[in-house]
């Protein structure tokens, strides 16, 4: 199976079904989303029953729509997960090592050793992926040449006859002997799964080609080289089985195999880190996630990105996680029950996608069924075998991370449909704006805004503080959409209010969800350029609609005064908003909100918005810090939302 699907799929498809389908639960769609050339949008075929059935019930089923919603949030979940089991396994079981050549070194010795490492493991995250790349690129090469190697002169030197096992004969006899042992002991063959998915964690980091040549070309044939030299290793020394990786080192290559194991298991967990700042990346862009600051930690590389609030969690869990089990046995259990189940959510999901996206034969659907699909879950029973052995922890920090998203999607949700319902009407808004006694003060204001279609009533309450209007003002929303990357010449959508002479437009930023918000400076400047570019091509469109016909160029339109004007008009309104920005500079304005539950509330919602969504709201950056605003051009406005 393609291990991408493992740490990002989930998001993916969910993204991939939203875009073919209106499941989201926040109603902010577009049409003029569907014109972003990354959108490749192409509706079901009506003639298949089969898809067009499936995309009507999941827009018709409210439940669906949320059931859809909290696997995807389940699936990010049991990721989040394995960024923390991931570092313990693998150096706890690295670490380990340095017990074969003294014995007298105890697991607390291997644990203390082991939270160095993790501390300082994380501690090296703010410099970026790219540099960790270029650092230890050469470590993973000599590592998997070292398990490659020392694997081929263990199957040459013990029982050159292993290689019989690679028979499927073999695995039906297996099972016909052992009958229920063999069942269990497929939670440890996941083992041998585990691990792959680091190369794939997450696309934006490394190129695919780069990944497809480095697995079949070195990747790939080392693990089996490895494995197979293992196995005949314990052909003659069964009783090592317990630590047969270390026990095959020859005794020469010991401590070089053993610094290279470390270093290994160090990128290892490097790779699972970083997955899951991606993914939480890609939970912000659903709204199912507290604001947290991502920083973009490479300008050449697209999709390397640094969440330090994430960041120390997780080096917070692993060092819980590791002082509490000190050994790999029940981590092992944790371990490989976290990646299975996100490997089962993410086949559902493709299923999904197979029947209604793809269209794919109903034949071929029930064959992946047959085999991948049932495959993965005959995995799951056996790593549930052991859930009290471990196997519980994936669960419980999926339930920790889950009630997290949900508390905070579910408030997210009820306040930008209270913001939908109570939005500023277009007469409204030319009212507050052509009222004698609202001053239009100098300056280019961006007042932002969660809400896409509409403006929100936060703005009234501003205007009813605050009797004034900066000359020029553009509410803008920032947008993210179901596609991993919107190309920037399409990431601002603008509209103008009303075509009278108000100075007041609309701004939609549209983000994929592999994508990250540029810093303050660059994102003005661009914002600022976009809107000179929407206003000429705005008085060209509104002339031509006057006149009844199209102007495709000032030269060559019919009535040269009348087009003469339309360029004075443009040039005057684009002279105005340089002269705003010159003279007032750029102002910025967000709504401060406070959430309460409303008086006839259900004590279950009480505790939702009042202590839950309250209280981490507490201790999260506010929009502003997210945003990387300048403290001295920013106005905050506070209202509070009683839901």
């Amino acid at each position: 199976m393609v291990m991408v699907s493992l740490l990002r799929g989930t998001f993916a498809l969910y993204s991939l079904i939203c875009r073919y389908a209106k499941v989201s639960l926040t109603p902010n769609q577009q049409a003029e989303d569907k014109d972003i050339s990354n959108y490749q949008l192409e509706l079901p075929n009506r003639r298949l029953r089969r898809a067009s059935a499936v995309k009507n019930f999941l827009e018709s089923s409210r439940f669906m729509k949320y059931f859809l919603l909290l696997m995807t949030m389940l699936g990010t979940s049991m990721v989040l997960g394995d960024g923390i089991l991931t570092p313990c396994m693998s150096v706890l079981s690295a670490v380990g090592g340095i017990k074969e050549v003294d014995s007298s070194l105890t697991d607390n010795t291997i644990m203390w050793i082991s939270v160095v490492i993790l501390i300082l493991l994380f501690q090296f995250q703010r410099f970026g992926t790219d540099k960790v790349g270029f650092t230890f690129a050469p470590i993973l090469t000599i590592w998997f040449l070292f398990i490659a190697v020392i694997g081929l002169y263990n199957f040459i030197r013990y029982d050159p006859s292993v290689i019989k096992a690679l028979n499927p004969v073999y695995i039906v006899k297996y099972f016909q002997t052992n009958k229920k042992d063999a069942w269990i002991s497929l939670g440890g063959v996941v083992m041998c799964l585990t691990g792959s998915e680091a190369l794939f964690a997450d696309l934006g980091h490394f190129n695919l080609r780069s990944i497809q040549i480095s697995t079949c070309t070195i990747v790939h044939p080392s693990i089996i080289l490895a494995y197979v030299g293992q196995a005949a290793y314990l052909r003659k020394h069964p009783l090592d089985a317990y630590d047969a990786f270390y026990k095959s080192v020859p005794k020469p290559v010991y401590w070089p195999m053993l610094v290279v194991a470390v270093l290994a298991a160090v990128i290892a967990s490097q790779s699972l880190i970083s997955a899951s700042f991606s993914i939480v990346q890609q939970s912000l862009a659903l709204g199912c996630f507290p604001r947290v600051k991502v920083v973009h930690t490479s300008s050449k590389y697209e999709g390397q990105i640094y969440v330090p609030e994430i960041n120390n969690l997780l080096m917070l869990a692993c060092v819980v996680v590791t002082l509490g089990f000190k050994t790999t046995l029940k981590i092992g259990n944790a371990y490989g029950l976290a990646v299975v189940f996100v490997m089962i959510l993410t086949s559902t999901f493709l299923i999904l996608v197979m029947i209604m996206i793809w269209k794919t034969h109903f034949a071929l659907i029930i064959l992946y069924i047959a085999t991948i699909a049932l495959v993965e879950y005959i995995y799951l029973s056996s790593v549930l075998y052991k859930f009290v052995q471990g196997g519980y922890l994936p669960l419980a920090f999926a339930a920790f991370f889950m009630s997290v998203m949900f508390v905070w999607n579910y408030v997210y949700h009820k306040k930008y449909m209270f913001d939908l319902e109570n939005k500023v009407s277009v007469e409204k808004l030319k009212e507050i704006a052509s009222n004698p006694n609202i001053q239009r003060v100098p300056g280019l204001a961006l007042f932002y805004s969660e809400l896409v279609q509409g403006i929100s009533p936060i703005f009234t309450h501003y205007i009813a503080n605050v009797p004034a209007l900066h000359k020029v003002l553009v509410f803008v929303s920032i947008k993210s959409l179901p596609i991993s990357k919107v190309p920037a010449e399409e990431r601002f959508l603008f509209q103008r209010v009303e075509h009278d002479e108000l100075g007041i437009f609309r701004c939609i930023v549209r983000y994929g969800y592999k994508d990250v918000e540029k810093e303050c400076e660059p994102f003005e400047d661009t914002l600022e350029n976009r809107l000179k570019d929407f206003i000429r091509e705005d008085f060209l469109k509104v002339r031509s609609t006057e006149n009844g016909r199209i102007i495709e160029t000032i030269a060559e339109s019919v009535e040269g005064e009348v087009s003469r004007i339309d360029v004075d008009e443009a040039a005057m309104e684009i002279q105005l908003v340089d002269n705003e920005c010159k003279k007032g500079g750029i102002i910025y304005m967000f709504g401060e909100s406070e959430v309460v539950a409303s008086k006839t509330s259900s004590w279950g919602k009480k505790i939702i918005i009042d202590y839950a969504y309250n209280g981490l709201h507490r201790f999260l950056r506010k929009q502003d810090e997210v945003f990387a605003i300048p403290r001295k051009r920013l106005l905050k406005v506070a209202m509070t939302y009683e839901l």
